[in-house]
């Protein structure tokens, strides 16, 4: 450790160190050294973008006993990075995050940055709803996409919630977004929406059993849809039937549990949204669409 002086030595260390431990990475870092990077960059205060120039800055005694100690950490609990800084990044935005809320990291933030184009237009989008809102990351990032919209934001969690008001509170929406404990739909206004958007949870418990370490750091009710991961999403494809304007759409997340979707419902045209950036298993329906395969979505609900 004597060697270490630089950023760039403590981030190429922690690298190190991560890719000996074998950790997974996957909650808003790819690669061992963008894992290493956050953390060290977080501890310094300095910018995730910071110009290469400044990476040889020799680190006083006390930044590096903070950053070995969160590296020691990392590997030694095997939590996300983002819950030792108690930040995570999504669509450009900061989000305070800790183990009370899924770490942001969903596809989402691409569509959120396009506007959702071209399947609205953003000049008439009036009114969003985000179901399953954890952290209110995506419904946060929907209000600054849609800045004249009103957004309602829902989770039946009442420790999401409150990290939920941290974020309001941080990013200074307490006009534009409202905030409701409810099961999915059932607590809320009678309200017609432009846009419905979800990251419910929709793992296989099956499947969440196997996950590594790092997820089962996060909350499983955020992860675990039932036997098959769908219960939830089911139920919110039933729903929106009444929620949704006539031109309006429903987009929703349902990851590993697309194959399975896809099965149940084989005669439903989901469009599978493709993404630059990386991430699959998103789907959208329009408002039509919802209409017209209710009572197919009702009959599966049992």
């Amino acid at each position: 450790m004597q060697t270490l002086e630089t950023i760039r030595d403590y981030i190429r260390w922690g690298a190190s160190q991560f890719t000996d431990a074998k950790l997974f990475h996957g909650h808003g870092t790819a690669t061992a050294i963008d894992d290493a990077a956050a953390l060290v960059l977080h501890s310094l205060y300095l910018p995730y973008d910071l110009a290469e120039c400044y990476f040889g800055s020799k680190l006083t005694p006390v930044e590096r006993v903070k950053i070995t100690d969160l590296i020691n950490r990392r590997v030694n609990e095997r939590i996300p990075s983002a819950y030792l800084m108690q930040e995570a990044v999504f669509a450009g935005l900061t989000f305070y995050v800790d183990q009370r809320v899924l770490v942001p990291r969903s596809p989402f933030a691409e569509l959120i940055k396009e506007q959702f184009s071209p399947w609205v237009d953003p000049d008439k989008v009036h009114r969003v709803l985000d179901l399953c809102t954890g952290s209110a990351c995506i419904a946060i990032a929907c209000a600054y996409a849609f800045p004249d919209a009103h957004i309602d934001a829902v989770d039946l969690s009442t420790d999401a919630l409150e990290v939920a008001k941290i974020n309001l509170a941080k990013h200074k929406l307490e006009d534009q977004l409202s905030l409701y404990q409810s099961d999915l739909f059932s607590a809320l206004p009678a309200q017609k929406y432009d846009l419905i958007v979800s990251n419910p949870p929709y793992v296989a418990i099956s499947e969440w059993e196997q996950l590594p370490d790092e997820f089962h750091a996060e909350p499983e009710m955020g992860f675990t849809g039932g036997e098959s991961g769908l219960d939830l999403v089911i139920k919110i494809l039933f729903d929106a039937a009444e929620y949704l304007t006539e031109q309006g759409i429903l987009i929703i997340e349902v990851g590993s549990s697309a194959e399975t979707l896809k099965s149940q419902f084989s005669n439903i045209p989901f469009y599978w949204l493709e993404f630059e950036q990386g991430g699959d298993g998103v789907f959208l329906l329009t408002a039509e669409q919802v209409f017209t395969f209710n009572e197919q979505f009702k009959k599966a609900m049992g």
